[in-house]
């Protein structure tokens, strides 16, 4: 018995080993591809997520490992660019922020209810639709405009700010939502659960972020472990994506704060900088071909899942960028463009929307297949429009 056990944990570890390996080595091979493309590496790295996914190669199966470590990467992609986000710099597109997220939330919300009602879905259905559209994965908008260097723009940082305020209105709707879905409504929970979302931002960004620039600079000296700076990192990253997570924030929120903390600490650190670098190249892979491997190209045997996918991944797009770019018009036509664009993807958070609404059992097998295929599909389309976008901005303009 203990013998078989023992086979089995290895043939476990060799098929997990192969797993890592394949992802590994075709995200890159296909962000190479796409970059000799002159096109974002980002979108080569999904597409290779539904090449060797189960429903085309089937190399490799979607499991709770790579579940992992896509959560993983995509909690260490938003740290890194936190590092390159100063609080103070957020703080100043914050009124633009709010009424780009807002405006972000509010139209594609309603047009994806409205939509459903023509379809003649239920009530609930539409409402999760709707909320699966008003989400924004900002890490796939994160990876491009980093790659560029266009970080520090202020389109740029108004994307990340209204970010941040759009998966706290995206929450408080989804409670709402789920609520109505369970048969009632706990206006309790949900304003404790805003509450405690907006409080979090407010600690961790006006008092952690000035305690932390006035105090870490004195621990290095007593400290003797080798990258003591690249290990506080790591644990203050973990630790305030973990206490996001807790209070109902998404974990990417609290990792995307924990590093604009230590931002103005880190500005000089060019080790350190390198060192979340190379991690953050090896684990994002896993998160980028995750989002591929769940797209079931079967669902497209039916024209009419076809052609509802079409017009809710439509209307998913042009809702961001008219609601967002609306919101961002003081900055003129091409930075409102900018904004816009970079605020469509919905990524994994449209996706964890839909889960929610499956498990429920509010939602059919094919709407949830249409949800998803938006999802990836508007994660597909803004970045190669970002890059001419951004193409002739000034990186702090």
């Amino acid at each position: 018995m203990a013998a078989d056990t023992a086979v089995s944990a290895a043939e476990h570890a060799q098929h997990l080993l192969l797993g890592l390996f394949l992802i590994f080595a075709a995200a890159k091979v296909m962000a190479e591809v796409f970059e000799r493309l002159r096109q974002p590496a980002v979108i080569g790295e999904i597409l290779a997520g539904v090449l060797i996914g189960p429903y085309v190669l089937g190399w490799v199966e979607p499991s709770e490992i790579t579940h992992t470590l896509s959560e993983i990467g995509v909690i260490l992609l938003l740290f890194s660019v936190g590092l390159e986000t100063k609080p103070a710099s957020i703080i100043k597109v914050g009124k633009t922020a709010t009424i780009v997220a807002v405006l972000g939330v509010v139209l594609p919300f309603a047009a994806g209810w409205g939509l459903m009602e023509l379809y003649g879905a239920t009530n609930i259905e539409g409402m999760f639709v709707g909320t699966a559209m008003v989400a924004t994965s900002v890490g796939i908008t994160a990876r491009v405009l980093g790659g560029m260097g266009m970080l520090g723009a202020t389109s740029s940082r108004i994307i990340l700010g209204a970010a941040v305020i759009d998966d706290i209105l995206g929450l408080l709707v989804l409670a709402v939502v789920a609520s109505m879905a369970a048969g009632s409504t706990d206006f309790v929970k949900i304003g404790t659960t805003a509450g405690l979302s907006l409080g979090f931002v407010a600690v961790v960004a006006l008092l952690l972020a000035p305690m932390l620039t006035r105090h870490v600079p004195r621990l290095g000296a007593g400290v003797r472990i080798s990258h003591a700076a690249f290990a506080a990192s790591i644990v203050l990253c973990l630790g305030l994506a973990a206490a996001a997570s807790y209070i109902g924030v998404a974990a990417i929120i609290g990792a995307f704060l924990a590093g604009m903390a230590i931002a103005e600490v880190s500005e000089d650190n060019h080790e350190l900088h390198s060192q979340i670098r190379g991690v953050t190249e090896f684990m994002v892979p896993f998160f980028l071909v995750g989002i591929g491997m769940q797209l079931n190209l079967t669902i497209f045997n039916d024209m009419n899942v076809v052609w509802m996918a079409v017009w809710v991944t439509l209307i998913a797009v042009v809702t961001k960028v008219v609601g967002c770019g609306l919101g961002a018009w003081s900055l003129g036509l091409r930075g409102a463009a900018q904004v816009g664009v970079g605020m469509v993807p919905r990524g994994e958070v449209g996706i964890v929307v839909a889960q929610i609404g499956l498990g429920m059992g509010v939602i059919s097998e094919s709407l949830f297949g249409v949800v998803l295929f938006m999802a990836i599909a508007t994660t597909l389309i803004a970045p190669p429009f970002l890059r001419p976008l951004f193409a002739r901005t000034g990186a702090a303009d």
